[in-house]
């Protein structure tokens, strides 16, 4: 009997399974960690909209602050300490805004990962948004 398409290429070692998949974890974040980091108040990070002012207006993670990625520039990140860890995130899997933005920040030295999904992946998640043009919360957000 064959293997099946799934066994036919035999899988990765088990350290190199390791060195992958917590290198991906070490770029990437989701939606679901996102919200509960945001819902427990935790500060540890700074939450960028990448999109464009007029989709941020339509609609936001609460609390996120919309920087386009065009707009990523050292004077621009000078508010922030060196060290600050940003995760960035654009309209979702269709949308190579967020990578544009990740790219541009670690350029400048700066933390970043992504978080996976964008709007589109809170969206599938059911979590509330924001709007409006300033960064809202989850007290005042609306429904997705």
């Amino acid at each position: 009997m064959s293997p099946s398409s799934v066994a036919s290429i035999p899988p990765a070692p088990a350290e190199e399974a390791v060195a992958h998949f917590a290198a991906r974890l070490a770029l990437e974040t989701d939606c679901a960690d996102v919200h509960g980091s945001l819902r427990e108040g935790s500060h540890d990070f700074v939450l960028l909209d990448v999109r464009g002012p007029n989709a941020y207006a339509r609609a936001h993670v609460p609390g996120a602050l919309n920087l386009p990625h065009r707009e990523i520039t050292v004077e621009r990140m000078a508010e922030w300490e060196q060290d600050t860890l940003f995760v960035v995130y654009c309209a979702g899997p269709h949308c190579n805004g967020a990578d544009r933005a990740a790219l541009k920040l670690a350029q400048l030295g700066r933390p970043v990962k992504l978080m996976l999904g964008g709007v589109t992946g809170w969206t599938d998640e059911g979590f509330r948004f924001a709007h409006g043009s300033e960064p809202g919360a989850m007290a005042n957000a609306s429904a997705a």
